[in-house]
């Protein structure tokens, strides 16, 4: 936008990617947000409300590079020091769990908020989303795996998204195999990046160095691992004789898979071993799901263990997260309408108060006609009004 765009005329103006919810959406969305927080609690989540700034420091520990670009940095004028405005509440619940609760059985987090991202992620995709999300902290097994993936398919069914397609991926397995080829950072950085572009001859060519043929036949077999449940078999044939580490994250996909399959069989499997989606920050299984019509994730996740190793407690990890707003898009119900109301005259009576009182108690929705105003109940959402008959206030329809 141009500087001369920026007159007086336009302070309505909001910043590019930024956007506002108006009564009708901000309605559906806070009833979404009370049904997913409500279904979170069933499941033994308890709600973390993280504070919007932090120190930066603390706020980008163990975050992968991505997440250190997406967030707005500014300095504390208390204390000089660098704060951030959140990008994800990822970190900040694992920063809560590990050295605010400090429990030693497994505990599951759960939170909703706006957080803030210096650029979209996607193109028309918001800076300002309301990240909801669940993190379950201190149990390393596939169990808690299952567990995060059927609450983010429980939040997709709560926000009526469709049928859902669910993406997995282990990125322990390149992580294991490079560690097995000697790769040096920098190379394994750049194959990283070619594997998410699936770029067949890059890959070739940073491999063409390795001596070790069958090292560099497992990293090109990624880029072809990918499809249903057979993809599974066929990793199996194409990494025989890769390491134990190797090894036991195949067999957790397995043990997922196969769980999944049997648990959630109206969700579309499909497995994708090229799938490192944050490299940096996972440590294992990670997942993202799709529906039709969109042509991005609705939600994502994976395992993370040992963040809180920063926080003085090394714990694992498995969580998702997805834009609030986002999943309300996807929903049969765009925008809700107020319930209708009750119109009560404006008068400084105590029987009128306490009337109005006990509406409101009951859960009634009144609107009070402010002096010097006609509007018509219609036009202020009421479909009764309060009027006196005798000495008693009463609900009477409105006449159409």
């Amino acid at each position: 936008m141009k500087e001369a765009d920026f007159s007086t005329d336009n302070r309505w103006l909001l910043p590019e990617g930024i956007d506002e919810l108006l009564p009708d959406q901000a309605r559906a969305l806070e009833r979404l947000r009370r049904r997913v927080l409500d279904r979170y609690q069933s499941w033994g989540y308890d709600l973390v409300v993280p504070p919007v700034i932090e120190y930066l420091d603390s706020l980008l520990t163990g975050a992968e590079s991505d997440l250190e670009l997406q967030t707005f940095k500014l300095t504390d004028q208390l204390s000089g020091r660098l704060m951030g405005v959140r990008a994800d509440m990822t970190p900040q619940a694992a920063r809560i769990d590990a050295h605010k609760l400090r429990y030693d059985h497994p505990v599951r987090l759960c939170y909703v908020g706006t957080v803030l991202h210096t650029r979209p992620e996607r193109p028309g995709q918001s800076r300002n989303p309301v990240q909801v999300g669940a993190e379950l902290y201190g149990h390393g097994g596939v169990e808690a795996d299952v567990e995060i993936i059927e609450l983010m398919l429980e939040t997709l069914r709560l926000a009526d998204a469709g049928d859902v397609h669910l993406d997995l991926g282990n990125v322990a397995i390149f992580r294991a195999l490079a560690r097995e080829a000697g790769l040096d950072v920098e190379t394994e950085q750049r194959l990283f990046e070619a594997l998410q572009r699936k770029a067949v001859g890059e890959i070739g060519e940073l491999l063409e160095s390795l001596a070790d043929r069958q090292a560099r036949e497992h990293i090109a077999a990624l880029v072809e691992l990918n499809g249903g449940l057979e993809t599974l078999d066929h990793a199996g044939e194409r990494l025989r004789g890769a390491g134990p580490a190797v090894q036991h994250a195949l067999q957790r996909l397995w043990a997922l898979a196969a769980t999944l399959d049997r648990r959630q069989p109206d969700a579309t499997l499909h497995f994708d071993l090229a799938e490192l989606a944050g490299y940096q920050f996972h440590t294992g299984v990670v997942f993202a799901a799709f529906v039709p019509g969109s042509g991005r994730e609705v939600a994502r996740g994976g395992r993370y263990d040992h963040i809180g190793q920063a926080f003085g407690r090394a714990r694992p990890a498995t969580g998702f997260s997805a834009d609030l707003k986002a999943l309300l898009a996807l929903g049969s119900e765009p925008g809700v309408a107020p319930p209708p109301g009750v119109l009560a005259p404006w008068a400084d009576e105590p029987d009128l108060q306490r009337r109005i009182r006990e509406l409101r108690e009951r859960g009634e929705r009144v609107v009070i006609a402010l002096p010097g105003h006609d509007d018509s109940p219609e036009t202020l959402g009421c479909d009764r009004r309060l009027e006196r008959r005798g000495n008693d206030w009463e609900l009477v329809p409105v006449e159409g």
